[in-house]
């Protein structure tokens, strides 16, 4: 059976606080871990109007407490503008207060504009210096994760801590082909962000395969892909919520970082010849319709991609539509008979 999972970026819609966005995160979390979901991850944004999720690491202890299953993880922690010792840190303290239930997914972007990535940094930080030493810091994160540092290395004698038995279950995330690349060279799982880059996912995720590197991490290579999803009871109900992730990303390729707006909106919105070619355009980074429908065509981009989970983003202006995609998708699946857990 296919498992199915979610990212949810804490999407801040039109007329509602950051305060609110995070809540309705938690909510669809616990959602999520009734019904049967594999995993739920959080995403980090800097200095965005539309996105309220800033600090995954300190989330997700919020949402662990407040879960009772399914495995929980930063979709992810963006590694160049931070220490891979204190990383390390983080998600050794959360695996010890919940074993066998963190994911720490890593990624490479800057995750807003590079005047915040120096806030972040420190003002004289190099942005292009930090993405070219992410392979080292890739590394250096998974010696302090399993205890492997070398005798006559420069960090001989350092332990990540809390020292625990289990360690979190590590992920590369990306929109190319590269970080496959980075996945397969370091032994880790990788997920390839559909609903970033519709094109090229499936040869990244086959190569990743076909290099991949077995490691202290995975034997095997472990791999995902995460895509827009909008479910409701039939199509065209689905297409009219839609038009609102249509909007949504089409801001976000003009540099446009408001707020997710409504259906309303959206229908009043002036879209340019260029604007509606790119709402097209677009439609390959979501699967968009009736219970039925979207199942198949979740089962079809599993199958091009050749894995046995897919990760998706509830899109939507309210949280209860993104609530009720989550519910029929659950329905859909039949995620229920898949695992037995305690409420």
């Amino acid at each position: 059976m296919l498992k199915l999972s979610i990212l949810d970026q804490s999407p801040v819609s039109s007329g509602f606080t950051h305060s609110e966005a995070l809540q309705q995160t938690i909510a669809l979390a616990q959602l999520a871990d009734r019904l049967g979901y594999t995993r739920f991850w959080v995403s980090e944004h800097h200095n965005s109007a539309g996105l309220a999720g800033s600090s995954p690491e300190v989330f997700l202890s919020t949402l662990a407490a407040r879960t009772n299953r399914i495995r929980l993880g930063s979709g992810g922690v963006l590694l160049p503008h931070y220490s891979a010792y204190k990383v390390a840190e983080n998600f050794r303290m959360l695996e010890a207060l919940y074993p066998g239930r963190i994911d720490l997914g890593i990624g490479r972007a800057p995750g807003g504009t590079p005047h915040t990535a120096k806030a972040l940094r420190g003002v004289g930080a190099d942005l292009f210096e930090g993405l070219e030493r992410f392979p080292a810091q890739v590394t250096d994160l998974l010696r302090f994760l399993t205890d492997s540092v070398e005798p006559g290395h420069v960090f001989e004698g350092i332990r990540a801590t809390p020292l625990v038995a289990s360690m979190p279950q590590v992920w590369l995330l990306g929109s190319t082909g590269q970080s496959g690349v980075y996945a397969s060279q370091a032994g880790a799982a990788f997920c390839f962000a559909h609903f970033i880059n519709g094109a090229g996912g499936q040869h990244a995720v086959r190569s990743y395969r076909s290099s991949f590197q077995p490691s202290a991490l995975n034997v095997v290579p472990q791999a995902t892909v995460c895509i827009y999803v909008l479910c409701a009871e039939t199509t065209a109900e689905a297409e009219e919520l839609a038009t609102s992730i249509d909007l949504r990303i089409l801001q976000m390729e003009k540099g446009e970082f408001t707020g997710v707006k409504s259906p309303k909106e959206a229908a009043e919105y002036t879209y340019s010849d260029w604007d509606q070619t790119r709402v097209r355009d677009n439609r390959s980074r979501m699967i968009v319709g009736s219970p039925s429908l979207v199942r198949e065509q979740i089962l079809l981009l599993a199958e091009s991609y050749g894995v046995d989970e897919v990760m998706i983003v509830a899109g939507g202006y309210l949280a209860e539509t993104r609530m009720r995609t989550v519910e029929l998708l659950a329905e859909a699946f039949e995620l229920s008979h898949q695992h037995s857990y305690v409420i």
